[in-house]
């Protein structure tokens, strides 16, 4: 029954969206694209979630050719767990690249799940708590070379409030951040990128090395350092197929690291099948691989493997407690051109985690 309703409100969206497709692709000025249609997602953290999505794809310069597509996405979701998120994102791609803009604006009301700090906890020590919070996320980068970019990046997150049970994981391990925090942080970046497209490439490199320094100065109230590696290979192996594979290295250093800027394993991006926060710690190091194959027409089809895990500090790892997940899906394109994708997977991963995800975007 619940794969009967799945497959009937999937269909109902994508005739709404093809609908939509249409319309813009006949009416939009050239290099443009709106598309505003419904949304019906799932994933493990909301389960079906209920809202629109407004995604706009331009240039910024008409007769530009060298740069790629920029993209604006807005979201509002509320979920039968009665969790609300709004979000604004994108990327914005001047005029020959000269400069790149990234930025992510988001509120978040959100009963959650915690089970602990660390890579060993059991799933029977699942605890719910609720929390509000904004975030920000700007980074702004400039072009030094051939698909080189040098960027200066400011996140702002604050923790409006924290609901959770007297007594419970929060107070036996002095949870960080339990009473409601702001942290502020300024860093710098390097990047190369020379991906063929923004929303699922087909070929190229993205890799980037950022690091983000929360301070008082800045109006925080905690003080650490977070560093993050994301490298990323698209390879065209069979005419359209493509194998895309990522490093994703995740670490915080300096002082006291608060909940929710610590690292977060699992989710619809990373680790599909391990709920988003099933382990949480000052590190996290993943390597995960994606196959996608086009189908028909809009249609396709991927199959995804990831591993990876949390940890203290970078010398805590242990190959014993390595986690590892797994799984399929399917794609529809909601702009052909842009590879502007609907998704929809099922992970499986280590013990009896598994999760349904009902996504717009690739995972990575």
């Amino acid at each position: 029954m619940r794969n009967q309703t799945l497959l009937t409100v999937l269909c109902l969206l994508l005739l709404v969206s093809t609908s939509v497709i249409a319309q813009t692709d006949t009416l939009s000025p050239p290099r443009k694209n709106l598309l505003v249609f419904p949304v019906v997602a799932k994933s493990i953290e909301t389960s079906w979630s209920f809202g629109s999505v407004v995604s706009w794809t331009y240039k910024t310069a008409r007769k530009d050719t060298l740069s790629r597509t920029s993209n604006l996405q807005g979201l509002g979701l509320y979920s039968l767990q009665h969790q609300f998120i709004a979000a604004i994102n994108g990327s914005v791609y001047f005029p020959k690249e000269h400069y790149i803009l990234n930025h992510q604006l988001s509120y978040s009301a959100f009963p959650d799940k915690f089970w602990g700090l660390g890579n060993a906890s059991p799933d029977s020590a699942e605890e719910a708590y609720k929390f509000k919070q904004y975030y920000i996320y700007l980074h702004l980068m400039r072009k030094i070379g051939r698909n080189w970019f040098a960027g200066v990046l400011y996140e702002q997150q604050r923790l409006l409030s924290l609901e959770y049970k007297p007594g419970g994981l929060f107070d036996q391990e002095k949870v960080p951040g339990k009473n409601g925090y702001l942290v502020s942080g300024l860093g710098l970046s390097l990047t190369y990128d020379n991906r063929t497209n923004a929303f699922s490439p087909s070929k190229g490199t993205f890799a980037q090395v950022y690091f983000n320094h929360f301070d008082s100065y800045l109006g925080s109230d905690f003080k650490y350092t977070n560093i993050v590696v994301d490298f990323r290979q698209y390879l065209r192996i069979y005419k359209e197929q493509v194998l895309a594979l990522q490093l994703f290295d995740f670490s915080n250093f300096g002082g006291a690291v608060p909940l929710r800027s610590l690292a977060s394993f699992g989710g619809s991006n990373s680790m599909r099948g391990y709920y988003d926060g099933r382990y949480r710690d000052k590190q996290q190091l993943v390597l995960q691989s994606e196959y996608r194959i086009p189908v028909y027409r809009r249609w396709g089809a991927v199959a995804f493997a990831g591993i990876g895990d949390v940890a203290s500090s970078p010398a805590a790892y242990e190959l014993k407690t390595l986690k590892y997940s797994y799984g399929g899906g399917i794609r529809f394109a909601l702009d052909t051109k842009e590879k502007l994708n609907l998704r929809l997977d099922y992970g499986f991963a280590r013990g009896h985690n598994s999760g349904l995800y009902f996504q717009l975007g690739e995972a990575f």
